[in-house]
């Protein structure tokens, strides 16, 4: 699988990445998460299926690993992967994130699922619990979800501990999320720490419903910052999970491609986000390895004749894409 320098981190990625959100905890908003883990949320058996995936993943070339600390367990079972395969620690890059907290207490159904708090003692908190998960395999720190209603890029205690583990050798990055990603990350680019940018990397939402952060993100690659894409299938409704109704027109448009070009509509999907001359990696968020195995055909198809189509069909707007994430259940 291709290869890239994620930015200025100096850190090898590949083009695809897998990300742990959906494997980690027994709840998440993807369309059908329930019917993946078919009910059985027992800890071991969550491992299980987990390491399945990453062994997939392994042997279909994928070297980029994403977690969170609010993702439930999905460290300790990135962790315990890396221990049990024993693969090279430089084989291998791993990011996190800091700022939320999972609070669902193994449970699908949750008064508050992770609770968001981007202060100095969470971070500390959090840093020494993910590197106690996955010590010096930890690669790419991120704020989770930053925002600037949060006030995180202007906590001066938060952004002077974030450059003092820099200074030890850690990625520091940034999650965004949210209709204003890219003031967000308009900000971000301006934070200095010590004469050059605290920032390293980033990673936003950007897929073929919500594109309104490509311009920003292309500037931001320009500038030396690795862009990393979560969320590039929507969160199940640029799959064949969707079948709503008002998703009728835009799923009849990704079927033509996909039928044009013999392959499934999240492989066409996951290719748009690739085709963007910004993305470094694409996190594919698949729960099971038919899944992942039909998101790896993206990594070979060629969008020219459809891509502007593509864009210009199934493009929401930020209120109405944001909205209908919102509205997702947790299953």
């Amino acid at each position: 699988m291709e290869t890239r320098v994620l930015g200025t981190s100096g850190l090898s990625v590949t083009r695809l990445g897998l990300g742990l959100a959906a494997l980690g905890r027994p709840g998440y908003i993807n369309l059908g998460h329930a019917d993946d883990l078919e009910g059985d949320y027992e800890v071991a058996m969550m491992e299980h299926r987990a390491h399945v995936v990453l062994d997939a993943a392994w042997q279909a070339g994928i070297r980029y690993y994403d977690a969170a600390r609010s993702y439930g367990r999905a460290e300790q079972f990135l962790s315990t992967w890396l221990a049990s395969r024993q693969n090279a620690p430089d084989a291998v890059t791993v990011g996190s994130k800091w700022g939320y907290t999972y609070t669902a207490g193994w449970q699908v159904s949750a008064d508050h699922h992770e609770i968001k708090e981007h202060t100095l003692p969470v971070l500390q908190r959090q840093i020494a619990e993910s590197r106690g998960f996955l010590g010096a395999q930890l690669d790419l720190y991120q704020i989770h979800s930053a925002t600037l209603d949060s006030g995180v890029l202007s906590n001066a205690a938060v952004l002077g501990e974030l450059a003092r583990l820099r200074d030890e050798g850690l990625a520091i990055g940034l999650s965004l999320s949210g209709p204003g990603q890219a003031e967000t990350l308009q900000q971000a680019m301006e934070v200095r720490f010590g004469g050059q940018p605290l920032f390293t990397a980033v990673q936003a939402t950007w897929n073929l419903l919500a594109q309104e952060a490509g311009e920003t993100l292309g500037q931001a690659h320009a500038a030396g910052l690795g862009v990393i894409v979560k969320e590039a299938l929507a969160n199940g409704r640029l799959t064949d999970r969707n079948d709503a109704a008002a998703f009728a027109p835009q799923r009849a448009v990704l079927e033509q491609a996909a039928n044009t070009l013999n392959t499934t509509i999240d492989a066409v999907a996951l290719a748009a986000v690739l085709a963007q001359p910004w993305a470094d990696v694409v996190l594919s968020g698949a729960t099971t390895t038919s899944q992942l195995e039909s998101n790896l055909q993206s990594l070979a198809l060629n969008l020219d004749e459809h891509l502007t189509n593509l864009e210009t069909a199934l493009a929401e707007s930020p209120k109405q894409y944001w909205r209908t994430r919102s509205a997702l259940e947790w299953n």
